[in-house]
């Protein structure tokens, strides 16, 4: 089986939340073979916990960065990362932060 493969399986039991069982149906392979597969990526990440996984900076009280002034002390994932979401509108008060 290559490792692509097997980043296929490991990636798609992840991401949808799949059973061994219906993998093994998808991907023509055994059990034994997709947990084998799974359990070697799974190590693999795992090794690579330290290049992959950034211990985050706490954002300092003295910073005087606009963007971070409202999140003095907060630790998180701050990177200027900006995702769009659609917030329904019985929701959209909760997250108007105009005060």
């Amino acid at each position: 089986m290559s490792s692509t493969e097997k980043l296929a399986m490991f990636l798609n039991i992840l991401a949808h939340h799949e059973k061994n069982r219906s993998v093994k149906v998808d991907y023509i392979r055994s059990g034994w073979s997709v947990s084998r597969a799974f359990n070697e990526c799974l190590r693999a990440i795992l090794k690579l916990t330290p290049v992959l996984l950034v211990k985050p900076n706490p954002v300092l009280k003295d910073d005087t960065d606009d963007r971070w002034k409202w999140f003095k002390g907060c630790l998180g994932a701050l990177d200027g990362t900006y995702i769009s979401i659609r917030v329904e509108a019985i929701y959209k008060p909760r997250y108007n932060f105009s005060a």
